[in-house]
């Protein structure tokens, strides 16, 4: 499917948040999906998976949670991009990280373009603790959050997992066996608290993957992992989403 995208801005308060936007280029109705990028911004590979996205037939934004701090930065997959990308995350409030979160979820649903049973979320890292947390905190249809760091324990407050009971759609989460930054213990808690919860739910740790599989970006890429997981996030967004 033919698509066509742009920049736009959200208003959060007073003030204004970037977001990248892609929908299928014939001007359709279509159900909407909030993509929330790594510790690197919206970047070139963040703005593609928006890109293809939209192509499966959604309105798709990426949201710019660095606004506030570091607005259009692209950060790259090295270790200059990551010690910039972990200073700016370090740097996030989780107060305007929600407010930003759900601005970008109102202006989505807002739009006369949007169709659909409701809104999807999915993100990557950081991005996946956001789309994870979204889902306990939002109405969110569907979630997949990949290799979603810190989702254990990760700032001040409750751990995003103790709010696991306030997921209300479904929910799939794709880890890596080898992800040096999330240790399989973390997710065993959030497959248990998943399950104790009753929340609609999939799990999946791929073998020998390590951390960010999915971007073909990075060192770690593995293309049978990110092929999975594609088909099982286009899986559930057509069959919660519409």
């Amino acid at each position: 499917m033919k698509t066509r995208s742009e920049n736009v801005s959200i208003p959060v308060g007073d003030q204004a948040m970037a977001g990248y936007l892609s929908r299928p280029a014939d001007g359709g109705k279509y159900p909407g999906v909030l993509v929330f990028q790594e510790i690197f911004g919206v970047n070139a590979h963040i703005r593609s998976v928006v890109d293809r996205v939209a192509a499966e037939g959604y309105l798709a934004l990426a949201p710019e949670p660095f606004h506030r701090t570091a607005p259009g930065i692209e950060l790259g997959y090295d270790q200059v991009g990551l010690a910039r990308g972990i200073e700016l995350m370090m740097q996030v409030k989780p107060a305007e990280l929600g407010a930003d979160v759900k601005a970008a979820l109102d202006w989505l649903t807002a739009r006369e373009d949007i169709a659909g049973r409701g809104i999807g979320a999915m993100g990557f890292c950081f991005g996946g603790h956001i789309a994870y947390r979204a889902a306990c905190q939002l109405p969110i249809a569907a979630a997949a959050s990949f290799y979603g760091g810190g989702i254990t324990g990760y700032g001040p407050g409750p751990a995003t997992v103790d709010l696991t009971p306030g997921i209300k759609g479904s929910i799939l989460c794709l880890f890596g066996e080898n992800d040096s930054h999330i240790p399989l213990a973390d997710v065993d808690k959030i497959r248990h608290a998943l399950e104790v919860a009753g929340v609609r739910h999939d799990v999946v740790v791929y073998p020998g993957a390590g951390h960010g599989f999915f971007c073909d970006e990075r060192p770690d890429y593995d293309a049978a992992a990110a092929a999975d997981a594609w088909q099982r996030v286009t899986a559930l967004f057509r069959d919660e989403l519409g």
